[in-house]
This record gives C-alpha cells, sequence and structure tokens, in this order.
C-alpha cells in the first residue's frame, strides 16, 4: 500500500511492552477467533437470522472495522488498533472523535482476550492511544462509557486518571443497562505522567486526517 494513499497504516503507538498498529485485513480472520463471549456488540445492530450470535458478532468486527476505513474524514474518524504483546494478537483498542477540529474531544472502546487481562495490558493500550490524543493531536478531553456492572473496564479508566461523568440508561441484549460515563481532562493526562513513555512513529502524515495541526 501506497503509503501516500493511505498513511494510518504506517501509525504505530508503544507504551510499556505493548504495540499498537491500525488492523489491516491480515488480521481480522485471528482477530474474530479471539473475539471474547464477554464482548458486547452494538445493541443496535441487526442481527442475520442465519447466523447465531458468534458469527454475528465477528461479523460485525469486520464491518466496522471496514465501515471506519470507508467513512474516515478529517472531522470525523474511528481509528481501530490491533493490540500486540510479546508480538501476538491480543486484542482491539479503538480511538475516535467526532467535529474533532470542532471541540478536540476523543472517545475510547477496547476489548482484550481472557488470558492477559489483570496483566496491565489495558492500562498500556489505553495509555498509548491517550497520549497520541492528548500529546500529539491536541485534544482538550477523553471520554469513555462502561457498563456499571464492567468493574475491569472501570477500574482501567480510573487506574488511568478518568473522573466520573455521570450515568445513564442504554439498551442492551439483556434489557436495560446503567452506563457509567467518564471524563479525563489534557491537564489531567499530563499530571498524571503516563504520556513520557508512550512512543508515537508514523504520525507526521497523518496529522491532516486526524484534522490536527501539522508541526
Amino acid at each position: 500500500m501506497d503509503p501516500d494513499d493511505w498513511p494510518l497504516a504506517h501509525l504505530r503507538l508503544r507504551y510499556d511492552g505493548v504495540e499498537l498498529r491500525p488492523v489491516a485485513d491480515d488480521d481480522l480472520g485471528e482477530l474474530a477467533r479471539l473475539l471474547p463471549d464477554d464482548f458486547e456488540h452494538d445493541p443496535r445492530a441487526a442481527l442475520l437470522p442465519w447466523l447465531d450470535l458468534a458469527g454475528n458478532r465477528r461479523r460485525l468486527l469486520l464491518q466496522n472495522v471496514w465501515r471506519a476505513r470507508g467513512t474516515w474524514s478529517s472531522d470525523s474518524w474511528v481509528l481501530h488498533l490491533v493490540v500486540l504483546r510479546d508480538g501476538r494478537r491480543v486484542g482491539v483498542q479503538t480511538l475516535e472523535a467526532d467535529d474533532f477540529p470542532g471541540v478536540a474531544t476523543v472517545d475510547t472502546a477496547s476489548w482484550l482476550v481472557r488470558e492477559v487481562r489483570g496483566r496491565g495490558v489495558g492500562v498500556a493500550m489505553r495509555s498509548a492511544v491517550l497520549g497520541l490524543a492528548f500529546d500529539h493531536l491536541g485534544a482538550v478531553a477523553a471520554v469513555t462509557s462502561a457498563r456499571e456492572d464492567n468493574h475491569a473496564s472501570l477500574g482501567v479508566s480510573r487506574r488511568v486518571g478518568y473522573t466520573d461523568n455521570g450515568v445513564s440508561l442504554n439498551a442492551s441484549g439483556s434489557g436495560r443497562a446503567v452506563l457509567q460515563h467518564l471524563r479525563m481532562t489534557a491537564e489531567q493526562w499530563r499530571a498524571s505522567g503516563r504520556g513520557t513513555g508512550v512512543e508515537v512513529s508514523g504520525l507526521e502524515p497523518c496529522r491532516p486526517w486526524f484534522g490536527a495541526a501539522t508541526r
């Protein structure tokens, strides 16, 4: 792939033994196989009746990656990154923004295979994308949400430095769910000191694609 046509493919993030790079088509088969059974798909997504739930969830994973590429703009974008630990795929970290030039706020989502949970990988991958957003793209705030019973995700967010930012109700496959919202400012991120360990490469040609100023 010509770097001038899609420079995002060459973006790399590293932090605390974890590497992140944009999901490529060659990753999709393995990621679909690794998708944990507790990953909750978007409840608004239509399920194809000839596929079982697991098949629909794998299909939605593929479509989400393709949709993100096909609808990318410098105002609104969704960056899906494969998470590598010791060279092995272990999950996906997503960073997204809507009207980034206007509001300079990012959102995150992620999943990890069960066998690496509780080992600091979740904190490392979130720190990596926050370092990209705050220290390189000029974000002023980051938000995230998780079900109130998703203690692992909420624990990662609070450990990184987010603070609670209200709750809301959301439809889910098992009925209404309470979502806990969290927020972090650029000042809170810099006070955490985590950004000093985040390594970013291949960013310069990508800046205009993120709606970020060219240095």
